[in-house]
């Protein structure tokens, strides 16, 4: 007895230690994360000391340590400018791979409501939207380093005249002027750098620090508009200094073989301005397919701009480039493969379901979204939708809500009743080739789940803004059912809609059936706002139901495909190393057998060059690597075959779901509809703080700008004006308007 006594405690140290090693993985991975900082901060740093006299001697050193060597002066601003992006890059695969097979932590360890940088909402009224405490400081940050800069070079500018042979007030004031418009050119390539980085939709430095491409689309938006003043004051300076000169056309057709190329330049500034006006707001707004046709000009604006500085300066915004190039290119060959829509369903609100057919091993979160094209309506448009179904909702499928507003969404809902009616009317033998053919981007979004991570969540919705908290509803009711990591125990869904037709919208979420008896673990609430009605429908009581499943052609085996950023870490970890590695053996060996031998020294042509090396490399490289990936999805799909028969019990039975009536309206839950109201979000957000005491309370909003900066607004009141120990709002926002 005293001797089984005495292991007991040896029999517990073993299995502590065992847990402790199941630790070591996040512990690596948490060091991981903390080198990046270090490079990312260390290289932040670099741009704000280049100005000085120590930035531009730690340049010129570098610049002498590569000079003569393989890969010369391109090799140097490398190092300086692009190698630590890739570092980054590289350490976030590793992080990703050690951590992607993990459970999202969700458990809560804070004894109090805390304050996050990150969801607290700073400016809520102005040109950059909502911004939060961390958005803030990125844009003081950028701004001082402009005013920074450009107080720095200026002096050097001044310093600089008294070495220039300049006779006379006006050839000085051009010469300046010139110099200015120089520095001018050198901080936009800096914003170069960053400006293509948040743009790939798939990046896995997006992944590694989890901000979804809806929320970096803004970032590049607001380095978009920096940029471009910055390039566009880089060229006006030169133009008045040439014309003060008297040889402005001279100037601005010359084409030197080296030195900076000004024909190059000219003609890259010129697709940059289409762009940059063709983004504005306004005319964007009015005119999405103007936008979206004069933004594929960026290929004239990269290729040019090479030609226009040479290699070793197109280097300091290479690496934002090169991943740019490679997510464009993975994208390519994800967007070739047709998929199938394994039922579509009308609702009378005017919004379309669409469930698209997906494989297992392609993981999606919640609040994810897709970019869809339907080739029987243009060959050329993508549109992006937010995802309405959870990832556990069914390995096979995922589904999109999609409202009808414009001329796409209208012709996709006449090609769906159409098709309806010849589905119904046309002998089964023959319907086979009435289809609607699919191409899909995606799926995109966070890298987790954090609405799992809120023990408190209100959700408030705009329209079909409804859409992605579908859901997140659904997933975490299948996180509940499944005894899986989640927090979430009190939910407040807010609703503003227009007419009461959009209701059926909810019964698209079968709770009971997901959960029963939900309401034991789940404090759910939902309030309705039918803001352009004044009282219920005559048929009080009664809720519109959808219509019938327009089409439901069934499975063909066209299921999405997994080539995508956010899919297999390993596959697209692989794909970024193995094509960076093939960027510098193919620099490498154009150095070796024909650059060096043949005394290549033209400053475009080898802008040129480079250009073709990143093409050739994420061609060839990249490209073996996308064959071997879809190889092993094709293996891995082959093997899903073997359980053809649960697949299709999975995908019909989510169809024939569609056409049933659903249990959504007889749940135990608080549902209250207010007719010709808007929704009150000082008295919402109020009594549920009172109610919940002082807790983290997630706030989540999806739905046009004027109900993000309501929302954003009263979080950030709520915050201010707190006392004791009430509760903390933290702001998030879901948009898909890119």
């Amino acid at each position: 007895m005293g001797e089984l006594s005495s292991q007991e405690p040896l029999l517990l140290k073993k299995e502590n230690e065992f847990n402790y090693l199941k630790k070591i993985p996040l512990l690596v991975s948490s060091t991981i994360k903390g080198i990046m900082w270090v490079i990312f901060i260390a290289w932040a740093a670099f741009f704000f000391v280049l100005p000085t006299e120590f930035g531009r001697e730690l340049q010129h050193k570098t610049i002498r340590a590569t000079d003569g060597t393989l890969f010369g002066t391109a090799g140097s601003t490398f190092l300086l400018f692009s190698f630590p992006v890739f570092m980054i890059a590289f350490l976030g695969i590793i992080r990703l791979v050690l951590s992607g097979e993990d459970e999202p932590q969700v458990k809560k360890t804070a004894k109090g409501p805390k304050f996050r940088l990150w969801t607290f909402p700073v400016l809520v009224d102005g040109p950059f939207g909502v911004v939060t405490a961390t958005e803030m400081i990125g844009v003081i940050l950028f701004s001082v380093y402009i005013v920074w800069a450009v107080i720095m070079y200026t002096i050097q500018n001044v310093d600089l005249l008294s070495l220039f042979d300049a006779h006379g007030m006006k050839e000085k004031s051009a010469l300046l002027l010139e110099l200015t418009g120089l520095r001018f050119g050198f901080i936009g390539l800096i914003c170069l750098a960053f400006l293509f980085l948040p743009v790939a939709r798939g990046s896995v430095l997006l992944r590694a620090i989890d901000i979804p491409f809806e929320h970096a689309t803004r970032y590049h938006v607001w380095l978009g508009h920096l940029t471009m003043a910055l390039f566009t004051l880089h060229g006006l300076f030169y133009v008045i200094g040439w014309a003060m000169r008297g040889r402005l056309v001279e100037e601005l057709v010359d084409w030197k073989n080296v030195g900076v190329a000004n024909l190059p330049g000219v003609i890259s500034l010129a697709a940059g301005l289409l762009m940059w006006v063709t983004s504005l707001p306004g005319l964007r707004r009015k005119n999405f397919e103007l936008f979206f046709y004069t933004h594929q000009l960026y290929v004239v604006f990269v290729v040019f701009l090479a030609l226009h500085v040479g290699d070793f300066i197109f280097m300091m915004a290479g690496a934002g480039i090169f991943l740019f190039m490679l997510d464009r290119f993975l994208r390519f060959f994800q967007s070739r493969k047709t998929v199938d829509i394994l039922s579509a369903t009308c609702f009378p609100c005017g919004t379309v379901e669409l469930v698209i057919s997906k494989p297992a091993n392609l993981d999606y979160n919640a609040l994810g979204w897709i970019f869809l094209q339907i080739r029987e309506l243009s060959w050329l448009q993508w549109h992006p939708f937010s995802v309405s179904s959870s990832p556990l909702d069914g390995k096979q499928h995922l589904a999109i809500l999609i409202k009808v507003l414009g001329d796409w969404t209208e012709k996709l809902k006449g090609n769906i009743l159409n098709l309806s009616v010849e589905q119904s009317e046309t002998e089964p033998l023959l319907q086979h080739n009435r289809k609607i053919t699919a191409s899909v981007e995606g799926p995109y979004g966070h890298e987790s789940p954090y609405h799992l991570t809120y023990e408190n969540l209100i959700l408030v919705a705009g329209g079909i803004g409804i859409s992605p908290f579908l859901a997140i509803l659904s997933d975490i009711l299948h996180h509940i059912n499944d005894g899986k990591p989640c927090l979430s125990r009190n939910i407040l869904i807010v609703w503003a809609i227009k007419n009461s037709d959009e209701l059926p919208l909810l019964e698209t979420v079968d709770m009971e059936a997901i959960c029963p008896l939900f309401s034991d673990k789940l404090n759910l609430e939902i309030q309705t706002f039918v803001t352009r009605e004044s009282q219920p429908p005559l048929e009080e009581g009664k809720t519109p139901k959808a219509m019938q499943p327009s089409i439901s052609p069934g499975f063909k085996g066209c299921r999405m495909s997994g080539l995508v950023g956010t899919g297999n870490i390993v596959w697209s970890g692989l794909y970024v190393v193995v094509s960076t590695i093939g960027l510098v053996i193919t620099t490498a060996s154009l150095n070796i057998f024909y650059v060096n031998p043949f005394n290549v020294y033209y400053w475009w042509y080898k802008g040129l060059l480079l250009i073709g090396c990143m093409a050739a490399s994420i061609l060839i490289f990249g490209g073996l690597v996308i064959a071997l990936w879809h190889l092993w999805e094709r293996k891995t799909s082959s093997k899903e075959e073997s359980e053809d028969d649960t697949k299709k019990v999975d995908i019909l039975q989510h169809q024939n779901e569609a056409s049933l009536p659903k249990s959504f309206g007889e749940a135990r839950f608080v549902n209250n509809i207010r007719y010709g109201q808007r929704p009150d979000f000082q008295e919402i957000f109020g009594s549920h703080a009172k109610s919940w005491g002082s807790v983290d309370i997630g706030v989540i909003v999806c739905g046009p700008p004027t109900l993000q900066t309501s929302v954003a607004k009263e979080c950030r009141r709520q915050n201010l004006q707190r006392r004791g120990h009430q509760a903390i709002f933290h702001f998030n926002s879901h948009s898909f308007d890119l």
